[in-house]
């Protein structure tokens, strides 16, 4: 096997290719992110194409590739639950098996009357929103009073908007920690907020407060002195747990940057980076053209990835879940993933439907640990 020395896992927020076996258990029969945004929009990504993500799933505008030149295939989640926190934790080598809890009817009268009273302020909502449509609705009524928009959706979050000339984002942030302190959702979300009345707009200034995970490939890498460089919500995904580096990061193209700017620096380890814009910006929104356009956006800016790399440098693009512009609701759906593999060492071949999104962090450690696990393909691919 050739010796790998660093891998850069790029994870496209969302961006599922169809439906899994189990889609019925999560009423998402049919959702299919990628496939539905070719179909009604007209996706054109040559770069991915090139590398084989035509050659992993049917899609009407992304023709196989004749000669791949990269590794392809696709994963099924075995975790419960279709969010950011458990799709990233599995790719990562932590599988759940049962899923953090969720509030379709909004959180307990308990534990909004003590996140009051250990905040001091009041609360609006506790329901289940859109996060930019709340804002609208409570956003005055916030203004006026001071008490905090609490919302949820169908993943297991407790979100707190507020608009950031009423609350400071310090003050935000710290009754962040407090809720995370007191529920045992995913994660806690801080959604500032500015504007006037009729026309307030989110900032890009959201935090995210998860839970820990016990133990992944990001804890082996840094226990064996690698670097782990963690770029956009990648350190708060995992609360800061085996990493040793992070860049926050604005949108998409800024996330790019940064893991531009980390390959070109002389390290060893795995950069593992989050481009969070086809999720929130998209895939809630239910926005086809934006998402296409964000697909097209990244895709153009591949190429610069990739001839960033160094000679014993691997990339993989995968996804955490799925966010179906197309179908019903404004939730995640819960879909396959495509796993695309790039590098100067990489064969292409075809890696098959693997059972896993772990996986991936096996295939992870065993190349750059050494450490042979059932789920790798590292075998097939270098």
């Amino acid at each position: 096997m050739s010796k790998i020395n660093r891998i850069a896992l790029i994870v496209l927020d969302s961006v599922g290719i169809g439906f899994a076996e189990d889609a019925a258990d999560y009423d998402d029969l049919g959702a299919n992110t990628l496939g539905h945004i070719s179909v009604a929009a007209g996706l054109s990504v040559p770069n991915m194409a090139a590398l084989g993500l035509g050659n992993i799933a049917k899609l009407k505008t992304v023709l196989p590739a004749q000669i791949p030149t990269g590794a392809y295939g696709k994963a099924k989640e075995v975790s419960k639950g279709k969010d950011t926190t458990t799709g990233h934790w599995e790719i990562a080598g932590q599988v759940l098996e049962q899923a953090f809890p969720t509030y379709p009817d909004g959180f307990p009268e308990s534990i909004i009357k003590e996140f009051e009273q250990k905040t001091g302020r009041g609360t609006i909502g506790n329901k289940v929103a859109s996060g930019t449509a709340i804002i609208q609705e409570l956003g005055d009524e916030h203004v006026k009073t001071g008490s905090l928009i609490v919302y949820t959706s169908a993943d297991s979050v407790f979100q707190i908007a507020a608009h950031e000339e009423v609350v400071p984002l310090e003050e935000l942030y710290r009754y962040c920690q407090i809720a995370r302190e007191m529920t045992d959702v995913g994660r806690v979300i801080a959604r500032p907020f500015v504007g006037e009345s009729g026309a307030y707009v989110r900032t890009s200034n959201r935090h995210d407060y998860s839970l820990q995970p016990d133990h992944t490939v990001l804890d082996d890498l840094k226990a064996a002195g690698q670097e782990v460089m963690g770029v956009g919500k990648i350190s708060d995904i995992f609360d800061g747990k085996g990493i040793t580096q992070s860049t926050r990061t604005k949108n998409n193209m800024e996330g790019v940057d940064a893991t531009i700017n980390y390959l070109k620096q002389d390290n060893k380890g795995l950069i593992f980076t989050n481009l969070v814009d086809f999720d929130m910006h998209f895939g809630h929104r239910r926005d086809v053209i934006g998402y296409r356009d964000a697909l097209e956006e990244f895709d153009a800016r591949l190429p610069e990835l990739l001839a960033a790399m160094k000679e014993d440098d691997l990339m993989i693009i995968t996804a955490d879940h799925g966010n179906d512009p197309i179908f019903k609701g404004t939730d995640h759906t819960r879909e396959h993933i495509p796993i695309i593999v790039a590098g100067p060492k990489v064969k292409p071949v075809d890696i098959g439907f693997r059972q896993s999104f772990k996986d991936i962090a096996d295939t992870v450690g065993e190349l750059l640990l050494g450490e042979k696990k059932a789920g790798s393909f590292a075998d097939h691919i270098v």
